[in-house]
């Protein structure tokens, strides 16, 4: 039976608040409107929409997505992501690795994101893992639910079929947006749906459930794998490193199963079968004054005399703390902006002496990082001045200028500052002896 509000009332407990990751497909739409028709069964519900930019009607995909969180009347908040392409991964990946990005920025504590993947998802998944040569973890492919940015990440139609899907959205009458490149075959997942998994379907009765089920089975030896390197771990632990002559004396296999643990303690990436087998092997025998490395993407392994260590790069540090990404921010709703990984905010404030007045304030602001140019009027008196004066006449340090929030209005394609983090208020949001609503922001950093 579909009913995936009991699945994710069996999943995450009773009574949560949730977040719906809505794109305004089919799947996230039957998602949204099923979870709204018993919305008195959550704390709080809303939805939250990613602009990728990627297409050219992606800003009419956010009007529509907007359209239908009004019909259900349901929050809706609407995100822009800036794709960064990073050499060797695909569009795909970077715009997935941005939209999980925002996505945990927007969450609030405890909240469960729900994302609409669903049986077939699923089996494409696991075969692409299977055909990229992915170990136990990879074929596990998709959990059911697990830890997400300061809570969690739900997937209640992992039971479901595609036609599952459709089937309840022809039922009631249902609009959604077709994404195009769906129907070119260039990506692996759209071949493998469209040329591939029809065949194997036509060959062999039940071959999706059978195929998710295996997945089960592989999320079931990747938690067993995981308790035993934990435990691994804990007897080769030395200080913040591991110790190389105890490490060398296990099996290869749990070895590399030891070192998985203990990588997987840090921000990294984990590192490539090539590279846990260069760190599990001639990183482990090089002659005892060497001071071999390893290194991957935003991470380094030393060995230093009978220690192994792993340093997190400095420009990974940068990017998880993340600059700045696009974003809208209803403050009226939400009094907090969660600006990034690393969870900076940017807050306002109910404040009798505030510089603020808070009904000359827009209802829906835009929050982008410094591009240059920036300019604004630091009181009803002043003239207008460069950002960047500004800023180097207060002598704000290097390290938090890449991070300094700007608001804007949202009229037109840049709008106009109003302010720049907690420093400097424009005259034309400014609070005057009049102001009946006054605040303040304040711009937090988490160091």
């Amino acid at each position: 039976m579909f009913d995936p509000v009991a699945k994710l009332l069996e999943l995450a407990g009773q009574k949560p608040r949730v977040a719906v990751a809505f794109s305004g497909g089919v799947d996230s739409t039957v998602l949204a409107h099923a979870l709204a028709q018993q919305r008195r069964k959550f704390a709080s519900l809303r939805l939250l929409h990613v602009d990728h930019g990627l297409q050219a009607a992606s800003h009419e995909w956010s009007r529509h997505c907007a359209q239908v969180a009004r019909r259900l009347r349901l929050p809706f908040v609407a995100l822009e992501a800036t794709i960064r392409r990073i050499k060797g991964t695909s569009p795909e990946a970077a715009a997935r690795e941005a939209r999980y990005a925002l996505l945990a920025m927007v969450m609030e504590p405890g909240e469960v994101l729900v994302t609409a993947q669903h049986r077939d998802d699923q089996v494409e998944t696991l075969l692409l893992q299977l055909f990229r040569g992915a170990g136990v973890a990879g074929l596990a492919s998709m959990p059911l639910i697990t830890r997400f940015g300061p809570g969690r990440i739900c997937r209640p139609l992992l039971g479901d079929s595609r036609q599952d899907i459709e089937n309840y959205a022809r039922v009631h009458r249902l609009r959604w947006v077709e994404d195009p490149t769906n129907m070119e075959l260039h990506f692996a997942r759209n071949f493998l749906r469209a040329k591939v998994l029809p065949i194997i379907r036509q060959q062999w009765q039940g071959a999706d459930a059978a195929i998710a089920r295996s997945a089960v089975h592989m999320a079931e030896a990747t938690k067993l794998l995981a308790t035993l390197g934990h435990g691994d771990y804990a007897r080769l632990a030395d200080g913040e490193g591991v110790n190389v002559a105890a490490l060398r004396a296990m099996p290869a296999a749990r070895r590399r199963n030891a070192l998985r643990a203990f990588i997987a303690r840090f921000p990294v990436e984990t590192p490539s079968t090539a590279k846990l087998s260069e760190i599990a092997g001639s990183l482990l025998t090089a002659r005892p004054d060497a001071q071999p490395v390893v290194e991957w993407p935003g991470a380094v392994v030393r060995r230093r005399g009978g220690r192994l260590t792993v340093e997190v790069k400095s420009q990974q540090q940068a990017e998880s703390r993340a600059d700045l990404i696009a974003k809208s921010w209803d403050w009226n709703s939400d009094r907090v902006c969660i600006l990034n990984r690393a969870a900076d905010t940017l807050e306002i404030v109910d404040d009798d002496s505030g510089a603020i007045d808070l009904d000359r304030l827009p209802n829906l602001l835009a929050i982008r990082a410094r591009e240059g140019g920036e300019t604004l009027r630091p009181g009803a008196r002043a003239r207008t001045q460069s950002l960047k004066k500004l800023i180097q006449a207060a002598k704000i340090p290097v390290e938090d200028r890449g991070h300094l929030p700007l608001l804007f209005t949202g009229e037109g394609p840049k709008g106009r500052l109003l302010a720049a983090g907690d420093r400097w208020i424009d005259a034309s949001v400014m609070a005057n002896d009049k102001s009946r609503r006054r605040a303040r922001l304040r711009w937090t950093r988490a160091r």
